[in-house]
């Protein structure tokens, strides 16, 4: 069996992939100590449960009651909330650490100077904004070219 042009450029990825995974863990060992090793697995470890174990979930559950929603909303607005929801997820799995980490404290003030719930609270709104936004200009085209539409066909 011949593999094709994509099952090469696959395998090229993946070996980059692993490559680049190989050469991080070499680095880290060499000059990290253990306890930023172990912290940073577990930093893995619990990102990969946040999003496997909640945001991947709740993002389905959105999907599901979006789409038998969507007889009556377009699919262009579903997909456009869809976008506004996952940007907001990543948005917020990188600024959780911080968050946390500001509520322990740390020894220099400086590290961590901003309040980053506040600012993941704006985001979010910024983003349910900037969606709703988004949505209205793709339903006024929508209505625009349907408009068009029927006055090219008169």
């Amino acid at each position: 069996m011949k593999p094709t042009r994509m099952n090469l450029v696959r395998i090229i990825l993946i070996a980059i992939g692993l490559a680049g995974l190989f050469l991080g863990a070499l680095i880290m060992v060499q000059k990290e100590r253990p306890d930023q090793i172990v912290g940073v697995i577990v930093w893995i470890g619990a990102a990969i449960i946040v999003h496997d174990g909640i945001l991947s979930p709740l993002l389905l559950l959105l999907d599901v009651w979006m789409r038998r929603a969507g007889r009556r909303i377009p699919f262009g607005v579903l997909a456009i909330i869809q976008g506004g929801v996952v940007v907001g997820a990543i948005m917020s799995m990188l600024v959780l650490p911080e968050i946390y980490k500001k509520s322990l404290g740390t020894k220099n003030p400086t590290v961590l100077p901003l309040d980053y719930g506040l600012n993941l609270a704006l985001f979010w709104v910024a983003v349910a904004v900037l969606t709703g936004a988004a949505c209205v200009l793709y339903l006024a085209g929508a209505r625009r070219r349907a408009a068009n539409t029927l006055t090219s066909a008169a």
